[in-house]
């Protein structure tokens, strides 16, 4: 386990996980937008992808390094693992494999870090769930949708009220209850909603109102996430998050207004996250304040979309 005594080793890496068994929920774009802030917040910051199938968040990570040498420009990259699944015949051995691995990625980051960056695959894996029982913050992205919602729970059809807790959800609560019996603290769960309309509608309220009653049932917390921009997907080419210096030469063209507003939605996200910063990375970048007075300066705004 990544969090012991502080008395019998030097203080372990906050583990952030990024976790949801539906694919398309976001995990990979928030998990780098997550990495990125701390480390424009100073703190030294280590990704680990968990899926070694589709390895989106290490495409990420590569295409922001690629990029940032192309267009010689500074962006910031932390230490980054992508874990090899294993598939051989026998299941014991795989998971003793995929355990070495992880560990041995683990063993070279807990404590010359402070904070972990976890990317889990879409899918019910060992290595999924032994990353949700490391977890000291779990962050669930959720597209604003019923399809999605049914991965945390069951919704009566007359009236949308929840009726039961999913697959996801089962998992997770035993995750959670794990880590307590560990060492007796409680993963902080957030379940993020992605891709919201920015105009009200029915949709809107009533998967709100579903989420806010299983909050209350799970003890999570519920916040609002990314809206649905074109601007996130045409980060991801580039490595790019909307906390970057978005210029002509970063981005290929003048920035928008969405840049501006992605921006600020990133920001109020990190913020209700409540991530530990370490006194260190504090005054490594001048102190977390002058973080966000920078964060908040104005970009050059172009056309509107």
């Amino acid at each position: 386990m990544l969090v012991q005594s502080i008395q019998e080793q030097p203080q372990s890496a906050h583990v952030v996980v990024l976790g949801n068994e539906k694919c398309g929920s976001g995990k990979s774009t928030t998990a780098l937008h997550i990495a990125v802030a701390l480390l424009k917040a100073g703190q030294r910051v280590a990704t680990i992808d968990l899926d070694s199938r589709q390895q989106s968040f290490t495409h990420y990570i590569e295409n922001r390094r690629a990029w940032a040498q192309r267009a010689r420009i500074k962006l910031e990259l932390p230490t980054h693992y992508c874990v090899a699944r294993a598939d051989g015949n026998s299941v014991e051995a795989n998971e003793a494999r995929e355990f070495a691995n992880f560990s041995a990625a683990i063993s070279k980051i807990e404590h010359s870090h402070d904070v972990v960056v976890v990317d889990t695959p879409g899918n019910d894996t060992y290595l999924m769930r032994l990353a949700h029982s490391m977890a000291d913050t779990l962050v669930t992205p959720l597209n604003d949708s019923f399809v999605d919602f049914d991965v945390l729970a069951t919704l009566d059809p007359t009236n949308f009220t929840v009726t039961g807790e999913s697959h996801y959800a089962e998992m997770v609560r035993e995750a959670r209850r794990q880590r307590r019996l560990v060492d007796g603290r409680l993963t902080d769960w957030i379940v993020v909603r992605n891709r919201l309309a920015t105009l009200g509608s029915r949709n809107k309220r009533l998967v709100g109102e579903g989420i806010a009653e299983l909050a209350k049932r799970m003890g999570f917390r519920a916040v609002d996430g990314f809206a649905e921009r074109v601007v996130y997907r045409e980060f991801f080419p580039r490595g790019l998050t909307a906390l970057d210096d978005l210029d002509e030469a970063t981005l290929g063209t003048r920035p928008s207004m969405s840049h501006l507003t992605a921006r600020e939605e990133v920001i109020q996200l990190l913020n209700q996250l409540r991530l530990p910063m370490s006194e260190n990375g504090k005054r490594r970048a001048a102190a977390r304040a002058e973080w966000y007075s920078v964060m908040d300066q104005p970009l050059q705004v172009h056309d509107v979309i």
